[in-house]
């Protein structure tokens, strides 16, 4: 996966010329969304499997509890990258997520399934990856009132996501206008319908997952191209708490070869040639993304670290940072 990562890097030029490849329609299953199996760890650490009629299987979702649950809490939904927690790279193994929110009042929801799907609905179901991907059905009709009633939230959502969902959590927030409160995109790239957009989604999806893009969204000038642009929609953000940052891809603190090492960490050279030109990427992206929203006049926080490259030791910082922020548009 290096390797094609490494190559996409390089060669993004020429995946501009990719051809599609056949499918098959995904097929629906009006079976209701339902809780099929929940496994306590602890009473505050569980791992929940919901069923998804949209995408005939249930999806299995790693869920921290609030510290006090004598009342109706909120819910933080929080997306993983292109992995889509499949992979071990997810928030629990990568960060302190669980110390974190040792104290929170809040129900955090983050679901362990999606690799390279962008968290969004595939018209089409592609061969390489064999599953249906409807995850923005899932995730904004299916899922909230499943988790509503299983944890007895108050109904009030933020959601949060890093690397390839930091883009999908602001499409579905402009897709599903008044499920959240705020939105947090970390380390991402907010452009679709654009050359330079495509050809990073075409490095996730097609380079590292060997799907095909026109399975999601169809041909590349076609509409759902636009309609899932966080940056040509920006206006259907008004309204939202919104947290965007990236690092500019120079080595920082989580490069030094002398400092403590999450033992899950990719090779540090990875991190730092790979990483380092996935986030300068991601920081065009977010400069653009910033650009547009001053342009609108619509608030937002925006966090242009000094250095970092695309990796977990800042996606924890981005988290931490971000936190009273999301918390204040959750109401705690």
């Amino acid at each position: 996966m290096r390797a094609r990562t490494l190559a996409a890097t390089l060669l993004t030029a020429a995946l501009l010329g990719v051809a599609p490849a056949a499918a098959t329609p995904a097929e629906q299953t009006p079976t209701a969304a339902r809780v099929e199996g929940i496994d306590k760890h602890t009473d505050r650490q569980w791992d929940v499997n919901v069923y998804s009629p949209s995408m005939g299987r249930a999806i299995p979702l790693q869920v921290i509890r609030p510290a006090d649950t004598s009342e109706p809490r909120p819910t933080l939904y929080l997306l993983n990258g292109a992995g889509g927690g499949e992979d071990g790279a997810n928030w629990e193994n990568q960060t302190d997520i669980l110390e974190l929110f040792a104290d929170k009042n809040v129900n955090v929801v983050i679901p362990a399934a999606g690799i390279f799907s962008y968290y969004t609905d595939w018209q089409k179901v592609d061969p390489k990856l064999g599953v249906a991907h409807m995850w923005q059905t899932f995730l904004t009709k299916e899922l909230p009132p499943v988790i509503d009633k299983a944890l007895g939230t108050n109904k009030v959502n933020s959601i949060g996501g890093l690397s390839m969902s930091a883009g999908s959590v602001l499409d579905l927030a402009i897709q599903s206008p008044g499920l959240y409160k705020g939105v947090a995109a970390y380390s991402g790239c907010a452009r679709t319908s654009d050359p330079v957009g495509q050809a990073y989604i075409r490095t996730v999806v097609e380079v590292m997952g060997g799907a095909n893009t026109t399975n999601m969204w169809g041909p590349y000038d076609g509409p759902a191209w636009r309609e899932h642009d966080p940056y040509l929609n920006a206006e259907k953000l008004r309204g939202l708490s919104i947290y965007i940052s990236t690092g500019n891809g120079l080595p920082g603190v989580h490069e030094d070869p002398n400092a403590p090492r999450n033992p899950k960490s990719p090779p540090l050279a990875d991190q730092i040639v790979i990483g380092g030109a996935i986030e300068a990427a991601t920081n065009q992206c977010t400069r653009q993304l910033a650009d547009r929203l001053r342009e609108l006049n619509i608030p937002a926080t925006v966090d242009f670290r000094p250095n970092g490259t695309h990796s977990w030791g800042y996606w924890q910082e981005d988290l931490r940072k971000s936190l009273p922020q999301l918390s204040a548009s959750l109401g705690i």
